[in-house]
């Protein structure tokens, strides 16, 4: 199989210049398995980088004539390849997928080989480049889009303009709102609450409506358990409290699980990770496992949370604050969010000022600023002991890339904590608070003073 992957990769180099042309730039000589074919991908390859095309045949053949770095064997077996080339009418996009996952398992292969000769004490590597190697390897990926043309694209501009976006909508009217009808694809999505506030909850309840639209979710938690998360949204999708949960028979748990699985076509996936121990590699590798084993590929994706994932490319404990780590943890998980052509939603924690705080702003952001600087939405879920007594929490926008965020900047909706839910409330609930685009008092943060604080409207506070 893997041979035959090579020769038809080696074939396609010489015949097929669009081929050439994306794909080249990603190829190893190091991938190939046969002497001759590394050869010949080294000429190839030479050839490509003087001339900016595929060589000929008969101009691969001469440049074969003339090496003399390699064995007379190697070099007799490489013509032989090159002079038996026939035409080849593979598929394009076929075929670069296909050479996308040779590059991916190939570098992953030989990334897992150098790793043992380390451990083995073969190599000069020491133990701490293995992350390194591993983590090169995992991010191995075609990226052959090279732009957009103003003039020359006008008509595909034109026709995204009238084409209905696609995106993951809320069961919620008010989120609906401030995102003009859901979550956008390539989008990071972050909620700011404090302990025990509603974080995970709202997660949850979010992941249990994909689900319930037909929708495949990952749940990726790093905080509790995958038990703890799985009961969390069988209390939400099944209508019961927790407790009650733990008391339900088997007979009718089975019943209402089996007629819901009759009323989505979606899956749910929750996967659970240490706390801090995974990144963006860790899951990028999930998902090739999920689409290889399972043939499940996700809608939408939920990660709980971000604060204690790591950075795929900053070590722990390397002598940076915590703004440059956790921005870059925020980035990373907006590039997979970008690769996947997906919404990715997360949280992170107020400071401890923020948890005990009526009305939370981006200063009471836990950690990091790089946040909102990354984030497409970000929304904090503010609780008091008056609210929670009517089973209510406010939601209070930070950031909104999707809409005017002075239009609906607060807004309540209701909280069954014990069944895992949220859901609209009355209007009258909504009409007490200020949120037409009246001024705010909370202080933002401010750039150009170094992260002093002034008094100042959130909607003057543009990161982009």
């Amino acid at each position: 199989m893997e041979a035959r992957i090579e020769n038809t990769i080696i074939k396609n180099l010489i015949q097929n210049d669009t081929y050439t042309r994306k794909v080249i730039p990603f190829i190893k000589s190091e991938y190939f398995t046969e002497s001759s074919e590394k050869l010949i991908f080294e000429e190839i390859s030479n050839y490509f980088d003087k001339y900016t095309k595929s060589p000929t045949v008969e101009a691969l053949l001469i440049n074969l004539d003339n090496v003399t770095s390699k064995g007379d064997a190697i070099v007799k077996s490489s013509k032989q390849l090159v002079e038996n080339i026939k035409a080849d009418d593979t598929p394009l996009d076929w075929l670069i997928d296909e050479t996308e996952k040779w590059c991916k398992d190939r570098a992953i292969y030989i990334a897992v080989m150098d790793s043992i000769e380390v451990l083995d004490e073969k190599s000069k590597r020491s133990t701490g480049e293995i992350p390194d190697l591993l983590k090169d390897a995992l991010s191995v990926s075609f990226d052959t889009h090279i732009g957009h043309d103003q003039l020359e694209d006008a008509d595909e501009r034109f026709e995204f303009y009238n084409t209905e976006e696609e995106k993951m909508p809320f069961d919620l009217e008010y989120f609906n709102k401030i995102t003009n009808g859901g979550l956008p694809q390539k989008t990071l999505n972050i909620c700011l609450a404090g302990t025990g506030v509603g974080k995970s909850l709202f997660m949850c309840h979010v992941a249990a409506s994909c689900l319930a639209q037909n929708q495949n979710v990952l749940y990726i938690t790093l905080e509790m358990a995958e038990e703890k998360i799985a009961e969390r949204i069988d209390a939400n999708l099944l209508d019961i409290s927790v407790d009650d949960l733990h008391q339900l028979p088997k007979d009718i748990y089975d019943r209402k699980i089996n007629n819901l699985s009759k009323t989505t076509k979606g899956k749910l996936i929750v996967k659970e990770y240490p706390t801090a121990s995974a990144n963006v590699n860790h899951f990028r590798a999930l998902l090739n496992e999920l689409n290889l084993k399972r043939s499940f590929v996700p809608d939408i994706i939920f990660v709980d949370y971000l604060n204690i994932c790591t950075s795929s490319r900053i070590r722990q404990g390397a002598n940076v604050n915590s703004y440059t780590y956790i921005k870059s943890i925020a980035e990373e998980l907006r590039g997979l969010a970008v690769e996947n052509k997906i919404p990715i939603v997360s949280a992170t924690q107020t400071t401890r000022s923020g948890y005990s705080n009526t009305d939370v702003g981006l200063e009471d952001t836990s950690e990091s600023f790089g946040l909102p600087a990354t984030a497409d939405l970000m929304f904090a879920i503010i609780s008091t002991e008056q609210m929670e007594a009517l089973g209510q929490v406010m939601v209070k926008q930070l950031k909104n890339r999707y809409n005017d965020p002075t239009v609906n900047k607060k807004f309540v909706i209701g909280i069954d904590r014990a069944k895992m839910k949220l859901y609209d409330v009355d209007q009258s609930a909504q009409d007490e608070l200020v949120d037409n685009g009246q001024e705010d008092d909370t202080p933002a943060f401010d750039i150009a003073t170094n992260g002093k604080f002034k008094k100042r409207d959130f909607t003057e506070f543009d990161y982009e």
